[in-house]
């Protein structure tokens, strides 16, 4: 076992971590849209640098994509990636309410993504006494090339993460997106110390 590598125990807590935070996030977008929005499980894996691109490749049947840094303390930090089917994303305006011309595309995108990040992490860093920080989203074309450079370009590394994939379905809207959170390795070094001091508690 490497550092990285999560006990069963660990990977439970971690998942009922997630599982929380995605419930609220999701309850948050259901009032928000005043509709149900359904989750599926979501998946956690561990991702090797020369199969995080290849993997990434495979969530992207998008035409949009937002993509968020966030900071917590104890070295906690990632970067959150929002995902839209092309047939999805031109729903915006008629799924946020906003009248026609009132904002542009980008920003209709822009803030619901910020909404559904902001939403899920700070649910999550609360959970284990931690407060995140953000960096402004930045909407990238659904490319993998683009997500590629832009994740190149953030002080991580990338050599090992972990991928969490979150789906929401808008049922009423007929309306999907992706959460994919990376978590860089050193990163989840310090997520697992946490996780330790919560497994101790009980």
């Amino acid at each position: 076992m490497n550092a990285f590598d999560l006990t069963e125990d660990q990977q439970d807590c971690l998942q009922e971590l997630i599982n929380v935070a995605m419930g609220q996030a999701s309850d948050q977008l259901a009032r928000y849209l005043d509709t149900f929005v359904y989750l599926k499980v979501p998946s956690i894996e561990q991702v090797r640098a020369e199969h995080l691109f290849d993997s990434l490749n495979e969530d992207l049947a998008a035409t949009a994509i937002v993509s968020q840094g966030f900071f917590g303390y104890e070295g906690i930090r990632g970067e959150a990636l929002l995902m839209y089917e092309p047939q999805d994303s031109h729903r915006l305006a008629d799924l946020l309410g906003y009248e026609a011309g009132e904002l542009t595309f980008d920003e209709q995108i822009i803030d619901l993504s910020s909404i559904l990040t902001t939403t899920f992490l700070n649910v999550f860093a609360n959970q284990i006494d931690n407060q995140m920080s953000y960096s402004a989203p930045r909407l990238l074309s659904g490319s993998l090339g683009s997500v590629n450079k832009h994740l190149q370009q953030q002080a991580f590394n990338w050599d090992l993460a972990l991928k969490v994939r979150i789906s929401y379905q808008v049922t009423d809207y007929s309306f999907n997106c992706d959460m994919v959170l990376l978590i860089p390795e050193e990163a989840i070094i310090n997520i697992k110390t946490v996780i330790d001091r919560i497994l101790a508690e009980f």
